[in-house]
């Protein structure tokens, strides 16, 4: 179920001891399963912190807690501490399906196309405060998407939908013949880029 390192329960042992507090242990759940912005959260839990219907992982000395509608998504979960490379030292969730699992090869052609653009493009384009949501799949798989945030407007869209998104969705997603833009640039509020600065 969840693998916890030799290193990651002496590091919690060590904290709890320091606290004092009888029967405390770590609980662990997952925020937002099966969505892109899924995660996996670590906290100190009092025995009457409990709900009781938590499944235990006996560690060595403490017990770690998994929220019973968590244990699905973290399955297959790795809690570690990590050693950088400026020395430091860092605690890691490792949760291959927090996030929930691509669709299948059965699932339909639009399902596959949403499940790419929300895991895989855009936390990319997060990084620039911009998104591009699916309008229409078409049968004959053609994406049509609509940008948001700063790629509306941006002069790096067209760079962006060609060299990223359309390589990525093409690539992950048998079927997919054309992506193509959808959106007003002109009312861009935001753009990263505004269309008159690109060269």
């Amino acid at each position: 179920m969840i693998q916890i390192s030799d290193t990651a329960q002496t590091h919690f042992r060590k904290l709890i001891e320091r606290e004092g507090v009888p029967g405390m242990g770590v609980r662990v759940s997952a925020v937002d399963a099966g969505t892109p912005r899924a995660d996996a959260r670590l906290e100190f839990a009092e025995p009457a912190d409990l709900l009781g219907d938590e499944w235990a992982v006996d560690c060595d000395g403490f017990t770690l807690y998994v929220a019973s509608d968590s244990v699905g998504w973290l399955d297959g979960a790795e809690i570690d501490i990590v050693t950088g490379n400026a020395g430091g030292q860092q605690l890691t969730i490792k949760a291959p399906r927090i996030k929930g699992e691509a669709p299948g090869d059965a699932a339909s052609l639009v399902e596959r196309v949403h499940w790419v653009v929300e895991n895989e493009v855009n936390p990319q384009l997060a990084s620039h405060g911009g998104k591009v949501a699916v309008q229409e799949v078409s049968a004959d798989g053609v994406v049509l998407l609509r940008f948001g945030g700063g790629c509306q407007g941006c002069g790096m869209a067209d760079v962006t939908l060609k060299q990223g998104i359309e390589k990525t969705l093409m690539g992950r997603v048998p079927g997919i013949t054309a992506v193509r833009d959808a959106t007003d640039h002109d009312s861009g509020q935001a753009p990263y880029m505004p269309r008159g600065n690109v060269a």
